[in-house]
């Protein structure tokens, strides 16, 4: 039976269901931070560690879960996060040690959120779009913000009414009874159901063909495997591009929470920043998403990391002037512009390594990623404990900001394949 409608359009809508679920309950841990620091009077750097190693737990997992979906497909990637982010978040609350929390958030909701999260999505969400493909991810992670306005204040009156623990089990359920059924709805690439990328008729033999993306295609007909993948300066590129965009991501979203806190902001105001961020991400990741696919990959991501520039030059300035238009433009800044970074890290590998071995590649690139990740919060919170503030933390995010926005710029997708705004440009006329 068709549907009046794009296929494509229900794995948007699925996706969008297990990114504001999957990645709110590991942005969660934000909230869980401080309840746990003032119960068992753990250091920073040793808490935020348990989040931190998640990080590396996903870095190890993720070529593995790259290979799992160029041979098995979303559904068994997207179940197994399930398990693993549902069990672990179940879990969590019988913490009485450290490591607990490193095997509960971090080896299995670590584990887990590759699945579910950007990484797992980007594996086969791409395949849906071509010319539409920034504006589609865009609205899929989106979901994220919707998650957040919705999920974390539910969770932060849950910890305050009855605890942490009884807040991680809820999250837990959820994960289960919402994910696991809707995740059946996934198929890897249109064609596996009769059909064409963005919605479009198969191409008519004898017929007009349509106007080709590819602006090198020596680049694009060569079959790349891994082995070969890892041999060029782009994938290293990516690689330092993706790593630096995580850090400066994760550096901020752990420990914003605690900073304003510590500036003598309240705990309502703290929350709403963290949820206002997501909510402001909505907007933010599907109009840059779309900008993407008029002006090229490269830009968008520049302008990203710009808005996390900003971001961290805000929370500097509220050290010193504790003011509420600079959390303004700190949320503005981080959510509005910083996380159009998402929207597009898919689209960047797979115009670039687009293949039969795609999956493999984009995992083993979010490697490098996830270890940004896991350094970013991780470093964030050692230097806090050495030097007793976060403005050195935060002045060396601002730096790395701007080299991923440079490592992306070199690694040059738009020199592969051409958004559709591009598409009057001569060179990228040539026949596939």
């Amino acid at each position: 039976m068709r549907l009046p409608f794009f296929y494509g359009w229900v794995v948007v809508a699925v996706t969008f269901v297990t990114m504001a679920i999957g990645v709110n309950a590991r942005t969660a841990f934000s909230l869980f931070f401080p309840p746990i620091i003032s119960e068992f009077g753990w250091e920073r750097g040793v808490t935020a560690g348990a989040f931190s190693f998640g990080f590396v737990v996903s870095g190890v997992v993720s070529p593995l879960i790259g290979r799992l979906m160029d041979r098995a497909g979303p559904r068994a990637v997207m179940e197994l996060g399930v398990v693993l982010m549902g069990g672990g978040l179940l879990l969590a609350p019988l913490t009485s040690a450290p490591w607990h929390l490193y095997v509960t958030i971090g080896v299995m909701v670590g584990a887990g959120s590759v699945c579910l999260g950007y990484s797992g999505q980007s594996l086969f969400l791409p395949n849906w779009f071509i010319r539409k493909r920034g504006f589609a991810i865009g609205i899929a992670f989106a979901g994220v913000g919707i998650g957040s306005v919705t999920l974390l204040p539910w969770v932060q009156h849950m910890i305050e009414a009855t605890g942490w623990r009884t807040a991680c089990t809820a999250m837990g359920l959820l994960v289960l009874i919402v994910l696991a059924p809707v995740n059946l709805l996934l198929h890897k690439r249109p064609q596996d159901i009769g059909l064409e990328p963005d919605g479009d008729a198969a191409p008519a033999a004898g017929g007009a063909q349509p106007v080709s993306n590819i602006v090198d295609p020596v680049w694009v007909n060569t079959d790349w495997t891994l082995k070969r993948a890892v041999a060029t300066a782009r994938f290293w590129w990516i690689a330092l591009g993706y790593f630096s965009g995580l850090y400066i991501w994760y550096s901020v979203q752990v420990h914003q929470t605690k900073f304003l806190l510590d500036i003598g902001f309240s705990p309502s105001v703290a929350v709403w920043a963290l949820g206002i961020v997501s909510l402001l991400g909505i907007p933010g990741q599907i109009v840059l998403g779309h900008v993407s696919d008029r002006i090229g990959r490269e830009w968008v991501w520049a302008i990203s990391c710009a808005g996390f520039v900003i971001c961290f030059a805000a929370l500097i300035g509220l050290k010193y002037q504790p003011s509420l238009w600079l959390v303004y433009l700190m949320v503005f800044a981080q959510g509005a512009l910083g996380y159009g970074l998402t929207s597009i890290m898919g689209a960047v590998v797979f115009e670039i390594f687009q293949g039969r071995h795609q999956g493999s590649i984009f995992g083993t690139i979010m490697l490098a990623a996830l270890a940004g990740g896991a350094a970013g919060p991780w470093l964030t919170g050692v230097l806090h404990d050495r030097t007793g503030d976060y403005t050195l933390a935060f002045g060396i995010a601002m730096i790395v900001s701007g080299l991923s926005a440079l490592a992306i710029w070199r690694a040059s997708p738009g020199k592969v394949r051409a958004v559709a705004g591009r598409l009057h440009n001569p060179q990228s006329r040539t026949a596939e």
